[in-house]
């Protein structure tokens, strides 16, 4: 069985779909390497943030981009945010937006 990725909503899945074109094209060739070999795919794909997130690693011409997800049970994974990086982190509102929605969607 293959995995499955999800968004946590549609307006996460357009703010991932609104990647410029690089970005997008390299984000879209990692999702399809977790639909096939999980999310555990290590650097420079994935990496552990810790507390049950983790991101995708997504890099292009036009910069770099973050997607942050969670497992849940299964074989999903649920993309909870998407930035594009303009620092050496991703903001911390965004990781306590990450946060929220996990703790939401394991909960459900």
């Amino acid at each position: 069985m293959k995995w499955q990725v999800t968004f946590y909503s549609a307006e996460v899945e357009q703010e991932a779909l609104a990647l410029p074109a690089g970005i997008l094209a390299n984000f879209l060739r990692v999702v399809e390497l977790i639909r096939e070999f999980g999310p555990a795919l290590g650097r420079p794909h994935t990496a552990p943030l810790g507390q049950g997130l983790f991101e995708i690693r997504a890099k292009g011409r036009e910069g770099i981009a973050r997607s942050v997800f969670c497992t849940i049970k299964g074989k999903e994974i649920v993309v909870l945010i998407t930035v594009v990086k303009k620092g050496n982190r991703i903001p911390a509102h965004r990781m306590d937006t990450a946060r929220k929605r996990m703790k939401e969607v394991l909960q459900r």
